[in-house]
């Protein structure tokens, strides 16, 4: 029973200790898959918190890099920006450099200025001085002047002051009229020579001018009998149709036509060239070379005038003025050919107007119209300047151009500017070297009336023309003028040659007064 019951036991513990075993198995069993399941979780959210950490990584790297890229270019802009500022703080560097340079030559000229006033200063000083000391002397001579009038009466000491203030006052006058003649002369002198010139320079026409033909070259002497004619009907026919004279002399191969008027003798050269070439000489044939000589010369006239408005630049002239005009170039004055001298006058006239900024073309048509009245003036009484101006104006030509051209021998009063710029081109036209030819006759009649103009006044002693007549040098007596008295002189010299006398250019007029003292050693 007792060993039952231990056998009872000990298979009940057997028993209940491998069902502890079996349990603990199982429970260890289950225990170690619920580790290895933990620590496979683990495991797993290890690996994540790793692949979490390294993406963090990766992203803070990434961030870390694009940071630093954020950095470098702040740092290259900021460079950038700070090479700017030092490029424009060294330009306001360099500027300020030079500007202070500036500044220091600035203050070394006014230093010279000061300096330069200084010394001017210190000899106005000097010159006071001299003043003061002048005026001390003249208060002596005065105070003697005074001691002395003490003596007269008060009627001859009032003549002797007033004359004596009024001496002064004529020679202070004298001075300072003297120096702004020099001054305003030599400032006129060069502009106008300046504007002279550039016209002149501007200007090219023939130095020797065209003369209009007197003479016919004969192919033979028998010729001559031709154009005589039987009972010298022929010539007799030529000369009243032709109104010249036809002079049939010795001179071989030619014959000459002798006319006042250059137009008809024109005529008379075409006329009587044709009938020589065509060789048929009789009165019917000789009226129809005439007539065609005269309107060959009214179309060569025409042509003249419109070759001449057009080289000018004057279109629209009325055809009266331009027959006028034309005619001009049968015209001359001394050698001169009056056409081409109105060509230039007028080329003149523009150039200078436009110098001084004055009408151009006012300037222009009043110099190639100025001389119009040349191709009347045989046939209207009247210089021909008015004559010329009368005739404008009947052809619409306005005031103003009509006084440049009745003025310009100074006949009325210059209206404007423009007359004496016309009247100023007309005299360089005129005195242009080789333009004109002047007669010995003349040309001594004109220096003995530019010297005599000078020996009427009382103090010269003589007078001589020089250059041709384009200085006038006086000789005056030293007793009887002063040195401020030779100045008004020779003002008033000039004033009378440019009122009385007509002459090309300037004239310069110089007065000498010259004193000598001689002692004899012996």
């Amino acid at each position: 029973m007792d060993l039952t019951i231990w056998h009872v036991l000990i298979v009940f513990l057997l028993g209940a200790i491998l069902a502890g075993t079996v349990i603990g198995w199982f429970a260890y069993r289950r225990g170690r898959q619920e580790r290895d399941i933990g620590e496979e979780r683990i495991h797993k959210e290890l690996q994540l918190q790793r692949e979490a950490i390294a993406k963090e990584k990766a992203e803070g790297v990434a961030a870390i890099q694009r940071e630093r890229l954020a950095l470098n270019e702040h740092e290259i802009q900021q460079h950038e920006k700070l090479e700017a500022e030092w490029s424009r703080l060294n330009q306001e560097s360099a500027r300020q450099n030079q500007s202070l340079r500036d500044r220091s030559r600035s203050q070394d000229q006014k230093q010279e200025t000061l300096d330069q006033r200084e010394q001017e200063l210190e000899q106005h000083m000097e010159r006071l001085e001299d003043r003061e000391r002048e005026l001390a002397s003249h208060k002596e001579r005065q105070d003697q002047e005074l001691e002395r009038l003490a003596e007269l009466t008060r009627e001859q000491a009032r003549r002797e002051v007033v004359a004596r203030a009024e001496t002064e006052a004529r020679q202070e006058v004298a001075r300072t009229i003297r120096d702004i003649e020099a001054q305003s002369q030599e400032m006129a002198e060069q502009r106008a020579r300046e504007i002279i010139t550039l016209a002149m320079e501007r200007v090219a026409h023939d130095s020797v001018p065209d003369q209009a033909a007197s003479s016919i070259s004969l192919p033979s002497d028998d010729m001559k009998a031709r154009i005589i004619g039987r009972m010298g009907r022929n010539i007799r026919s030529l000369e009243m149709a032709l109104g010249v004279d036809i002079i049939v002399d010795d001179t071989p191969g030619a014959i000459v036509i002798s006319c006042f008027d250059p137009i008809r003798r024109e005529i008379a050269r075409l006329a009587l060239a044709n009938l020589v070439q065509d060789g048929r000489i009789h009165p019917a044939r000789i009226e129809n070379e005439v007539k065609a000589a005269e309107r060959e010369v009214d179309q060569i006239i025409l042509d003249s005038a419109q070759k001449a408005m057009l080289e000018v630049g004057i279109p629209g002239l009325h055809r009266e003025l331009q027959v006028l005009l034309g005619r001009l170039n049968y015209r001359t004055s001394y050698s001169q050919n009056q056409l081409y001298h109105a060509i230039e006058t007028a080329h003149l006239s523009a150039m200078i107007a436009e110098e001084l900024h004055g009408d151009v073309q006012t300037a222009r048509i009043g110099g190639l119209l100025h001389d119009i009245g040349k191709a009347v003036s045989h046939e209207v009484e009247g210089p021909h300047a008015i004559v010329g101006a009368a005739i404008a104006r009947r052809y619409g030509i306005n005031e103003k151009i009509a006084n440049c051209i009745e003025a310009h021998h100074h006949e009325v009063e210059m209206a404007s500017m423009e007359a004496v710029i016309v009247a100023t081109a007309d005299a360089v036209s005129g005195a242009r070297p080789g333009a004109r030819r002047i007669s010995v006759e003349r040309y001594y009649e004109r220096i003995k009336e530019l010297e005599d103009v000078a020996r009427g006044y009382d103090a010269v002693k003589e007078s001589y023309a020089l250059q041709a007549g384009r200085e006038l040098r006086v000789l005056v007596q030293p007793k009887d003028i002063d040195d401020k008295g030779c100045v008004e002189l020779g003002r008033d010299i000039a004033e009378q040659i440019h009122d009385t006398l007509q002459y090309p250019g300037q004239i310069k007029v110089t007065v000498i007064r010259e004193t000598r003292f001689v002692a004899v050693a012996s």
